[in-house]
């Protein structure tokens, strides 16, 4: 399946990061997404404000990043542990 895959030698940023697809190891040096705090994303996906399933079985997860004063969506693969995608997500209303 493509986006499981790992790369093991590159080093994660943080010491607390999570598993990550090689689509969002590649899109995360975006310039809109290298700003994106490894703790942010820990966050979004421990304590989330929403929580949605895609029918692809994605997982979808929002939560209010106050440093920033923006929602962040982090995206998991169906596994519920690998981040496929996150960004700030200017359109989500919460609830």
């Amino acid at each position: 399946m493509l986006g499981i895959a790992y790369i093991a030698d590159i080093p994660p940023r943080s010491k607390n990061a999570c598993k990550q697809s090689l689509y969002f190891l590649f899109i995360r040096q975006r310039p809109d997404r290298v700003v994106i705090k490894d703790e942010w994303i820990l966050k979004t996906i421990n304590d989330p404000n929403k929580t949605e399933v895609q029918a692809d079985r994605r997982i979808r997860k929002w939560s209010y990043i106050e440093e920033v004063g923006k929602y962040l969506r982090v995206i998991l693969l169906e596994d519920g542990e690998t981040v496929h995608n996150a960004f700030f997500d200017r359109s989500f209303k919460e609830d």
